[in-house]
């Protein structure tokens, strides 16, 4: 079920009454009818074979086998964080976040702080466009019918007893033990001068004096987990970097170890798959920078404008695993 599907085998399993989470380009999606599914707008995809871009087909995750019970509801800037409270006991929240939206940076910027976040699995994706297209980054509620750029759409599912959903972050890049210490001084998608190792500089001068690769993220360690955020441009002339995903007051990151070979480094890092696996996605950032396109990196899924992983994450692959409690 995990693969790419023509807009009929969808619409198929939307009417048998499958409880499913779609991804596909705008001009297929819209074509949908109603039912017990979430989506969101990419292109990009991940399949058995190799990455690939694709506008006519629908990638399809099916949760119905093993969800007893499920909700899905639209959540705006003001009602985000109201998701934690949502949710079963048992179970996962899976959300999806159209990028580049005041939810998109309201979520990015304060889902750390959400009540119990980490109680309880919260994944999902950021939805995204071709990215030679004007289009605009959508996500779709199967039970209205609704799309938006502005509201985020969420499926909480209740799993069985017996049963714990487990959320990985595969994140194949290391921090540079030879990256000076970055410090910013405001939570914030962008930055100008920040502390490195302790002297305040301009960031976009220093990146562009020091011939910085920005395919290779900054890095933070949050309790010995690497948690990347991403350069989206460095523009010399007004001093600013902006950024895929928020930096943070009082965190230390560093720079990212260069990587020689995308594809090879998932191969090396990727557990072995199993059929525990519900859902997966992968950064639109390592199927551009490791020009994925036609080779087989990672788990299936749709290619993101950005992985949550409770928080939003860039340049990762998230997995959501369904397993038996000991």
């Amino acid at each position: 079920m995990k693969k790419l599907h023509t807009l009929e085998e969808v619409s198929s399993m939307i009417e048998q009454g499958r409880l499913l989470s779609l991804a596909g380009d705008e001009q297929i999606m819209s074509r949908l009818p109603k039912g017990q599914w979430v989506a969101g707008s990419t292109p990009y995809f991940m399949d058995e074979q190799q990455g690939k871009f694709e506008q006519d087909a629908i990638y399809v995750d099916d949760f119905s086998d093993f969800a007893v019970d499920h909700k899905i509801i639209a959540y705006t800037p003001e009602t985000i964080a109201s998701i934690t409270k949502d949710r079963f006991d048992n179970g996962f929240t899976f959300l999806v976040i159209p990028a580049f939206s005041e939810v998109h940076s309201d979520y990015a910027l304060r889902a750390g702080d959400f009540e119990n976040i980490y109680d309880s699995p919260v994944l999902g994706w950021v939805s995204g466009i071709d990215l030679d297209s004007e289009d605009k980054p959508t996500v779709y509620n199967g039970i209205t019918g609704e799309s938006s750029s502005a509201f985020a759409i969420a499926l909480h599912v209740r799993i069985p007893d017996g049963k714990m959903a487990q959320l990985e972050i595969l994140n194949i890049h290391s921090q540079d033990p030879t990256s000076p210490v970055i410090e910013f001084e405001e939570d914030s998608f962008s930055a100008q001068e920040c502390l490195i190792d302790g002297k305040r500089l301009n960031f976009a001068q220093y990146i562009t004096e020091n011939t910085i690769d920005i395919k290779s993220p900054i890095t933070c360690s949050y309790g010995g987990a690497v948690i990347n955020v991403c350069v989206k441009e460095v523009d010399t002339e007004s001093g600013r970097v902006d950024f895929y995903a928020p930096v943070f007051k009082g965190r230390q990151y560093k720079f990212a170890t260069p990587m020689a070979n995308y594809a090879d480094e998932f191969t090396r890092q990727l557990p072995e798959k199993n059929e525990n696996i519900a859902f997966s996605c992968n950064c639109i950032l390592n199927f551009l920078y490791g020009e994925l396109k036609g080779k087989k990196a990672g788990f299936p899924g749709p290619i993101t404008f950005g992985e949550i992983g409770y928080r939003l994450l860039n340049q990762t692959m998230t997995y959501l695993e369904i397993v038996d409690i000991d």
